[in-house]
């Protein structure tokens, strides 16, 4: 399998795990860790029904295979999410030492591999984490698009129903 077709693979998986989190009412991020061909760790977005401000998919993700691993450090690994990490995620990958991040689509508001501060590309980590942007950006996208419009609908009939009332 080529390394396009690797990172296809994985991102596909990812985003089976970000339906999971939005059939719970979570945004649709899902996020799968892999050394070799061996997923060591996964998760999607689960920080309103963990009531955990920190349940990011790739949190959750880090936290399984941190576990299985029995070693907070995961060096040659590969974290696939569907979207854009923000802050908090990315110095989790830096301090897990995770060696890749692939990613779907950009977080314009606060995402800071590309979108924002670029976190990722700074010269004062201890550690430097390869990334690359855009495996399957539509169908990352077009998830997180499907998931919001349908809370908007819900929202607005629920405005109707309690105006008529």
């Amino acid at each position: 399998m080529s390394s396009i077709e690797q990172d296809e693979h994985w991102m596909t998986r990812a985003l089976s795990l970000a339906e999971q989190g939005a059939a719970l009412g979570e945004v649709p991020v899902g996020a799968v860790l892999v050394r070799g061909t061996e997923v060591i760790g996964e998760g999607f977005n689960q920080p309103i029904s963990a009531c955990d401000p920190s349940a990011h998919a790739e949190i959750v993700a880090l936290r399984q295979a941190a576990q299985s691993e029995r070693n907070y450090r995961l060096p040659e690994t590969t974290l696939y999410v569907t979207l854009e990490p923000c802050t908090m995620c990315i110095g989790a990958l830096i301090h897990a030492r995770v060696a890749r991040l692939v990613y779907g689509t950009t977080e314009p508001k606060a995402g800071v591999v590309e979108s924002r501060n670029q976190l990722a590309q700074t010269d004062y980590y201890n550690h430097t984490l390869e990334w690359q942007g855009g495996v399957l950006a539509e169908q990352c996208q077009q998830q997180l698009s499907d998931f919001f419009r349908q809370r908007r609908a819900e929202a607005k009939a629920r405005k109707q129903t309690s105006q008529a009332s």
